[in-house]
């Protein structure tokens, strides 16, 4: 599939919305849609588009982030809040749950309280490309499968390390390239037919998962982002595969 191109406009003007080029300005409004439109089904969503694989995925995560009591994580774009709890049932002193979809916090919220989560966590509305952060404030940065949602990601990754303290680590999971050639058409296949019918189906909502599925695709790799994250200023920048390159963990350190 082919992405197209917006004719006669600047570059620096347009950005993805999938495989559609849009006004820069435009697509934080349009991501903020598709997060409110899926954000009641969105846990069982995530269920069925990766056959209960997203829950392996985010353990692996918490795991490599090992935030301790004496550390504050701070989860961006963290949703309805699987990172946040898990990071702090596994230790973690304190989480900043951030989100830049009211929607999707509120649910979070809910989530919170029906687990017993209140202490130690704090919800931040805010857009992750300007965080009304002091500069060194916590130990910890994280984001899954929010980078990509994310107009600016030069942006963002420059914001993880600003408000890092020197010492501290960047995580990222997020959807990235399969590296087992024999499983990709049946990974297009899944993306690009089953996961939409999923989306009208299950969510009332094709185009939200069409949109998904385009923008896992025009992610940049994981070369790419090991790359940018190292012109945000972040060091020791490394990654790890897992599910053959479906997705990986990037992390790098503030020093």
């Amino acid at each position: 599939m082919v992405r197209r191109m917006i004719a006669d406009r600047d570059p620096s003007d347009s950005t993805d919305f999938g495989f559609r080029e849009v006004p820069r300005a435009a697509k934080a409004g349009l991501v903020r849609q598709v997060f409110e439109s899926v954000a009641p089904r969105y846990d069982l969503m995530n269920d069925l588009m990766s056959l209960g694989l997203h829950r392996l995925w985010k353990r692996a995560f918490v795991a490599a982030i090992g935030a301790s009591p004496r550390e504050t994580l701070l989860d961006l774009a963290g949703g309805t809040g699987d990172i946040a709890f898990a990071a702090l049932e596994g230790g973690a002193g304190r989480v900043i749950l951030s989100d830049v979809n009211p929607a999707m916090l509120a649910v979070a919220q809910n989530r919170a309280l029906d687990r017993g989560l209140a202490a130690g966590l704090s919800f931040l509305c805010a857009d992750a490309e300007r965080l009304p952060l002091p500069d060194r404030s916590v130990e910890k940065v994280s984001i899954a499968f929010g980078l990509r949602n994310c107009t600016d990601k030069d942006a963002v990754l420059a914001e993880a390390r600003r408000v890092l303290r020197p010492g501290g680590r960047f995580h990222c999971l997020e959807f990235s390239r399969l590296e087992v050639a024999p499983l990709v058409p049946l990974y297009d296949l899944w993306s690009f037919r089953v996961l939409p019918a999923l989306g009208a189906r299950v969510a009332g909502d094709r185009g939200a998962y069409e949109y998904l599925a385009e923008s896992i695709r025009t992610f940049p790799d994981q070369e790419t982002l090991a790359a940018m994250m190292r012109r945000a200023g972040l060091e020791r920048v490394a990654w790890r595969n897992l599910s053959g390159g479906i997705v990986a963990i990037h992390t790098g350190w503030r020093l």
